[in-house]
């Protein structure tokens, strides 16, 4: 009887054991579950918010030339080709607007402080007007997408040699 009871005590604690690592599996499992799912969550938040950059990407060389051809000097130009011009700047504002709605933002350059991250130096300057790493030029715009820099901007950086300074 003792060691029925000695037995049935050995396998009540093997049974507890074998309890304990099934809990254990159960909640790792579980914690795996939720990381997963917001990594999941996060992953779907990330597509959605870029889904247009590729469409945006392509757009951004056509609005480039809209801008080029709308930075025509309209005084030159006979009334009908004025007109044209006109229409073709009400396009490109109402191109522009619908780019922002959909999260895309023009890098502040000109005149701005040189900033790695926003902007590509494609030249340098050397002119006494401005301070050192200050954008003198904007070769072409850059673009941001909700928080993503999809193109930097393309511009001349002012390099000043140490001693010479800004004239007041």
């Amino acid at each position: 009887m003792k060691e029925k009871k000695e037995k049935s005590n050995k396998e009540l604690e093997e049974l507890k054991e074998k309890l304990s690592i099934a809990e254990e599996k159960v909640l790792r499992f579980q914690a795996e579950m939720i990381n997963y799912r917001k990594r999941k969550d996060e992953e779907i938040i990330k597509i959605c918010k870029y889904a247009n950059e590729p469409l945006i990407l392509e757009l951004l060389p056509i609005i480039d030339n809209f801008e080029r051809a709308i930075n025509m000097d309209g005084k030159e130009l006979d009334n009908e080709l004025s007109k044209f011009l006109n229409g073709m700047k009400m396009v490109h504002i109402s191109l522009i607007e619908l780019l922002k709605q959909y999260g895309l933002k023009e890098i502040e350059a000109l005149n701005t402080k040189f900033d790695p991250t926003y902007h590509a130096a494609v030249t340098t300057d050397k002119n006494d007007k401005y301070e050192n790493d200050i954008i003198t030029e904007v070769f072409q715009k850059g673009y941001i997408l909700v928080d993503k820099v999809i193109r930097p901007a393309m511009v001349k950086v002012n390099k000043l040699e140490e001693g010479e300074m800004k004239n007041e």
